[in-house]
């Protein structure tokens, strides 16, 4: 079985969650995604990813969800006015403490769903941190891996569609058509970096951007091609190959 892990009653818990169980913890964002999409993409692409998995595979995998941690770091758009970041360090300690809380419970596996690029290189320090205070098995998935850290982008977007550009704003068409204004979207790719080797999006030297670096407005990509239809494929396939992967995270042993 599986469900909603705060729909639990607390006298459930220790018959309820095994050392088999799933912790599934969507991780979001606040922060401005330019003009043509609210702030709220990431809280809300983690989310929906994460309880389509839940109605998908989590009764099979025996998956239980926490409520989504929906301020994360943010902080390469501190910028703009009305975004909401947490320090490093702030996310770290809560990240902590969840694990510290969780590893009460029979469960040890715990699934961090990231859908906030910016996240990635914190929350794949998490995972260790996790893992040697509270013996937790960690691990972490993505909705679709940020171009920025190997994801796959769109080879009209030159592998530089990082923030609100065609996928992202088609996966948020699809789930929330009426926060999007896409009469507003212009192209905003850095060109000039793709004539590089090396240092650039995807590439092997990584930088310290920040979203205002090539443009104003913020967002890296081309949404000008996004739609509904588009972003519904990519939205069944990740959660079909997120259902696969935590198959494989479910009989995943650390040490044989």
């Amino acid at each position: 079985m599986g469900g909603m892990y705060e729909d639990l009653k607390g006298p459930e818990i220790p018959s309820v969650l095994s050392e088999s169980s799933i912790i599934l913890l969507p991780v979001g964002a606040i922060e401005q995604h330019g003009p043509h999409l609210p702030m709220s993409v990431d809280r809300v692409i983690a989310e929906k990813t994460a309880e389509a998995i839940v109605a998908k595979c989590g009764d099979e995998l025996d998956i239980w969800l926490l409520p989504t941690l929906s301020i994360s770091k943010s902080n390469e758009h501190n910028w703009s006015g009305g975004t909401i970041s947490l320090r490093y360090e702030t996310l770290m300690a809560v990240l902590n403490d969840i694990g510290e809380s969780l590893s009460k419970t029979n469960a040890k596996k715990l699934v961090l769903l990231n859908g906030h690029g910016g996240n990635t290189t914190l929350l794949n320090t998490a995972l260790r941190e996790l893992r040697l205070n509270h013996l937790l098995e960690t691990f972490l998935i993505h909705p679709a891996l940020p171009p920025a850290y190997g994801g796959s982008s769109t080879e009209d977007e030159l592998g530089m569609g990082i923030h609100g550009g065609r996928d992202e704003t088609s996966v948020f068409m699809f789930l929330r058509p009426d926060l999007v204004d896409l009469g507003k979207a212009e192209r905003r790719v850095p060109e000039k970096l793709a004539e590089n080797k090396h240092v650039k999006f995807g590439g092997s030297v990584s930088f310290g951007w920040l979203s205002n670096d090539f443009h104003k407005d913020g967002y890296i990509g081309d949404p000008t091609g996004a739609s509904p239809e588009l972003g519904e494929k990519l939205f069944n396939a990740a959660v079909e190959s997120l259902c696969e992967a935590l198959s494989e995270i479910k009989s995943f042993k650390f040490k044989e």
